[in-house]
Parts: C-alpha cells; sequence; structure tokens
C-alpha cells in the first residue's frame, strides 16, 4: 500500500516537474528571439558590423545565447528535472550553461575585429572543414549524451557548435538572418545523430560558400 502511495504521489510531481522546466526553457528562448530581433534591428553591417560597448554586446550576446541555444538544451533540461523531481533543477541548469557561453560572449569581444570577405570566407571554410574532423564528432556526441551539469553540458556544446558560431561571427555578428540559419543547424545537430548522408553536404555547402564569398562576395547575404 506505502508503494503504491509512493508511486502515484511522485509520478505526477515528477511529470509537473518536466512539464514546467520544458514550457520555462522554451518560453525563455521565444522571448529571447523576440528581443533579440529588437536589440540587433539597424545593427547588422556584414562583415563591417561593430560590437559596440561591452556591456551593450554582452546583454545583445546573453540574449542571442538564449535564444540559439536552448531549444536544443530543453531534452537535458528535462531529464534533469525528471531525475531531480524539482522544478528548480531547470534554472539552476540553464543559469550555469548560459554563464558558459556568456564567457565565450567575453572572449568573442576581446578578439573580434572588423574584417572584409577574405577572412570571412576563410573562416566558413574553416568552419566546414572543422565538421569532418574527430573533435567535433566528439564534442557533438557528448553534446547529445547528455552532461550531469549545465557547465559540463556548456563545455561540450561550445566544442561541437564553435565552428558555426566563428561562421556567425565572421559572416554578420549581428545579423538575424545568420543567428537563424546557424541556429537551425546547432539545433538538428544537437537533436539528431550524426549521419553522413546528411552531415557531409552540410559541410561541403559551408566550404562551398565559403569559397564563394572569397571570389564573389556580393553573391552573399551582408
Amino acid at each position: 500500500m506505502a508503494d503504491h502511495e509512493y508511486v502515484t504521489t511522485v509520478a505526477p510531481a515528477r511529470t509537473a516537474a518536466m512539464a514546467a522546466a520544458l514550457a520555462a526553457t522554451l518560453g525563455l528562448a521565444a522571448a529571447a528571439w523576440v528581443v533579440a530581433v529588437q536589440q540587433m534591428h539597424g545593427m547588422d553591417m556584414g562583415v563591417a558590423t561593430r560590437l559596440g560597448s561591452f556591456g551593450s554586446f554582452i546583454a545583445v550576446w546573453v540574449v542571442m545565447m538564449a535564444a540559439m541555444m536552448l531549444p536544443g538544451a530543453a531534452p537535458l533540461v528535462l531529464r534533469h528535472a525528471q531525475a531531480s523531481g524539482r522544478v528548480r533543477a531547470a534554472p539552476l541548469f540553464v543559469g550555469s550553461y548560459l554563464a558558459v557561453w556568456t564567457l565565450v560572449g567575453v572572449a568573442v569581444f576581446g578578439l573580434y575585429r572588423p574584417h572584409g570577405t577574405f577572412v570571412a570566407g576563410a573562416v566558413a571554410i574553416a568552419a566546414g572543414g572543422y565538421e569532418f574532423t574527430p573533435l567535433k564528432r566528439r564534442f557533438r556526441r557528448r553534446c547529445r549524451d547528455g552532461a550531469r551539469s549545465g557547465l559540463g553540458f556548456g563545455l561540450c556544446c561550445i566544442g561541437s557548435s564553435i565552428g558555426l558560431m566563428l561562421m556567425l561571427l565572421a559572416l554578420g555578428a549581428m545579423s538575424v538572418t545568420w543567428m537563424s540559419v546557424i541556429a537551425v543547424l546547432v539545433l538538428v545537430q544537437k537533436l539528431l545523430p550524426a549521419k553522413g548522408a546528411i552531415d557531409v553536404p552540410l559541410a561541403l555547402a559551408i566550404i562551398g560558400l565559403g569559397i564563394l564569398i572569397i571570389i564573389v562576395p556580393s553573391s552573399v547575404p551582408g
């Protein structure tokens, strides 16, 4: 009798925690998209984009990362909420995950400079090449398998997405269009297992885009 009461009490609680965690995570991502589009309006200058002051850039960057990365993190947030049975596990996981990406933003601000189309094309080619590396496959697998904390998950996802994120910065750091394209690619790679029939053509397409940018830069948006 006691075991039955335990199951009937705990199971609904965990289900409610999972539902709340999913709703909160996806709701935050949706809100971040709205804010990001508003904040980035008029800021895109392609390869000549400037980041502005540190404070304004970090504010935009954190919102961008919440919009781009949280949808792909939702399954792992659910897993943590299910394991703990508490809704409060989700904010801690999401907060530490976004903290990792915030540190990346600090590094970006220190290293980024406006550049030319040749640099943008070279970065795109390098990003496509990175898709073929064992390091990329390792980080992508670990990103999909999950981690014990938001910190660990963030580090794995940085390793998996670094090429795509550098391509975003090279093509248009404040471009909503390129942000949307990269966000879709990151989401697909987080949720789906690696498949050569999809991943190889994608990597070749990224390399081809880089070559096109170098040869005919006017043909590429931004």
